[in-house]
């Protein structure tokens, strides 16, 4: 426990990562009424809008406040136009920068379902899965795979003749995620929805790439040392047909960087769509975490984009902090965050238009504040 509190970076970002990032520091400042907030928040401009108006990504001080907090909560970065000499996107430093540099080798996506979140299949909103069968937690390997730089291009007369991405997967990297992943399924102890076992299922493709053959080796080698917990195993093709035909059957899912990245967006259908799913990008030292939905620069400016992704993100930060530090003020404070935001959803009093409602974003910040002032009343 820290007594003089803890440290939050933000950086807002581009597009509609500063609408929900302000949402979020306003259910935050809901939480500390009544009482010192053991944290403080200082935001930092960044990103490709900021590339575009300075030729930087970010300011020093910017980078050095991300090495040196206690949190980061980053809101979304990306903009049409805005890209560095190489190619590369503007603002990556915030985002796969942050990632390399703090080495936040796991990342965690949660996918429940709350009651009152409807799904929308084929433009019609509707239940489709049960908010008792959709309790997961994906567990994404986040520094290595076919993202790391060793990559180019063949040109000759001006003209690309070969790309190559060159897919990396050590020991290391397998070993630290997998632990990860059988850790959290001790700690979060409840089991899949379908039966209740402990399980950590690995999802690869281990019958074709050699680097999926020794990531499961890894898996089966670290998971012989959590005997409690089964160790389940998925091809990455199988598995998109059964996350969404058995999702019930899921309680910690772990896979390499690439196919991590693929099913965790495919997951977030099951709870609603891109709007609630909240990622932690997690190291021994730092973590980062942030709605997952992207700038969506059409919808920028327009006060109408889903902020629960944000609430959940906060709700994960501080739980974070709050097991890192041992400090039962910060679970608390998540814990009356998830009660406040599944109370809004299943009254259904702030639904965006990707609900089909036309609740704004402002105002969805307005009714969870509300619901975290109101508790117990």
């Amino acid at each position: 426990m820290k007594e003089a509190g803890y440290s939050v970076a933000v950086y807002p970002g581009d597009g509609t990562g500063p609408e929900v990032v302000r949402e979020g520091e306003k259910v935050l400042e809901a939480l500390a009424e009544g009482a010192a907030a053991p944290w403080h928040l200082t935001d930092f401009p960044g990103g490709g809008q900021y590339y575009l108006k300075t030729g930087r990504e970010w300011e020093p001080e910017a980078e050095a406040a991300a090495k040196d907090a206690d949190a980061i909560l980053l809101g979304a970065v990306g903009w049409p136009g805005a890209t560095l000499p190489n190619g590369d996107l503007a603002g990556r430093a915030l985002v796969l920068g942050l990632r390399e540099g703090l080495d936040l080798y796991a990342n965690v996506r949660p996918c429940k379902l709350y009651p009152g979140v409807r799904h929308q299949i084929s433009g019609v909103y509707t239940q489709v899965w049960s908010p008792k069968d959709v309790d997961m937690v994906i567990v994404r390997e986040n520094t290595e795979d076919l993202y790391t730089p060793v990559r180019g291009r063949l040109t000759r007369a001006h003209e690309t003749e070969v790309a190559i991405d060159t897919r990396v997967v050590t020991r290391k990297g397998s070993e630290r995620v997998v632990r990860f992943a059988f850790e959290l399924a001790c700690a979060r102890g409840r089991g899949a929805p379908q039966d209740g076992k402990r399980r950590v299922t690995c999802v690869d493709k281990s019958n074709v790439l050699e680097g999926c053959r020794f990531f499961r080796e890894t898996f089966d080698r670290v998971g012989a040392e959590f005997p409690d917990v089964e160790r389940d195993y998925a091809y990455v093709d199988a598995f998109t047909q059964w996350l969404v035909r058995n999702p019930e059957r899921y309680d910690v899912v772990v896979a390499t960087n690439m196919m991590g990245d693929i099913i965790t967006d495919l997951a977030a259908v099951l709870q609603g769509g891109m709007g609630f799913a909240s990622g932690g990008n997690v190291g021994a030292d730092h973590a980062m975490f942030e709605p997952v939905h992207g700038s969506a620069p059409k919808h920028a400016g327009k006060n109408q984009v889903n902020p629960f992704a944000t609430f959940l993100a906060v709700e994960q930060m501080l739980r974070w902090l709050g097991e890192r530090h041992h400090d039962p003020r910060l679970v608390r404070q998540a814990d009356r965050l998830e009660r406040a935001v599944a109370r809004v959803l299943a009254d259904g009093s702030a639904r965006t238009y990707d609900q089909g409602g036309s609740v704004s974003t402002s105002a969805a910040g307005d009714r969870v504040a509300e619901a975290i002032r109101t508790e117990g009343r």
